[in-house]
């Protein structure tokens, strides 16, 4: 019996590569077969459409103050950082959108020119210890990237003089155009005289203020922290 203990030793390792095999051959058709019925998804019919508010009343009364806080500035709200944020293609430029490249600023401020000077991240009382880590990961992104960041909370938004004191230093790196004026920029809504007051909450539109009561949640904005349940679970540097 001594003779087939070498045929026996090569059966081992022959049998583990076919198995091997086998399960290689299974995956990639399984991979197929997903991709396949991927394919077949019509983008409409299969995902119907429903159009939603691009801000959150938080957000409206955070950007307005933010308008008025620094008047002939360019302040634009959820951009993706992917739009305003280049990165080398060393890497898999795909694996940067999921880390971080799909989350979207909540405001952005400026120049006449557009060139970003300031971003403001809108963060909530409750948020979970994934959306920390989702907060600090694009602040960090951001900050090596020369973009000023700024964190405001929900409900409880800086006074406007607190605004202008914290934003004084970017009226220098705008053009000459976009510098501070005495003048108050017109509303965007007739108020009175007692709205140069901090409560920006009181410069809500009638039509805010009905969706604010009706609290109807198919038209809320999709939260920023949408993608954070298609984020991997590991934790990313």
């Amino acid at each position: 019996m001594e003779f087939l203990t070498p045929t026996a030793n090569l059966a081992l390792p022959a049998s583990l590569l076919l198995l091997l095999t086998l399960v290689v051959v299974r995956w990639r058709q399984r991979q197929q077969g997903r991709r396949q019925q991927r394919d077949a998804l019509d983008t409409v019919a299969d995902w119907p459409p429903e159009a939603a508010r691009v801000l959150s009343i938080n957000e409206r009364q955070a950007h307005e103050l933010l308008k008025r806080a620094m008047p002939g500035f360019l302040v634009l709200a959820q951009v993706p950082l992917s739009r305003f944020v280049r990165v080398p293609m060393r890497h898999s430029y795909g694996d940067w959108l999921q880390r971080v490249g799909s989350l979207s600023a909540d405001l952005l401020l400026c120049d006449a020119g557009s060139r970003v000077l300031a971003v403001i991240d809108i963060r909530s009382p409750q948020e979970t210890e994934r959306s920390r880590r989702r907060h600090e990961r694009m602040a960090r992104v951001l900050r090596a990237a020369g973009v000023q960041v700024h964190t405001w909370r929900e409900g409880d938004l800086p006074a406007l003089a607190e605004v202008r004191m914290a934003m004084s230093h970017l009226a220098g790196a705008a053009a000459p155009s976009t510098r501070f004026s005495s003048s108050r920029p017109m509303p965007l809504i007739p108020v009175a005289e007692s709205a140069e007051m901090d409560d920006i909450s009181d410069l809500l539109a009638a039509g805010d203020r009905a969706a604010l009561e009706a609290g109807d949640p198919a038209m809320e904005p999709v939260p920023s922290a949408f993608m954070d349940d298609f984020e991997p679970v590991a934790q990313r540097r």
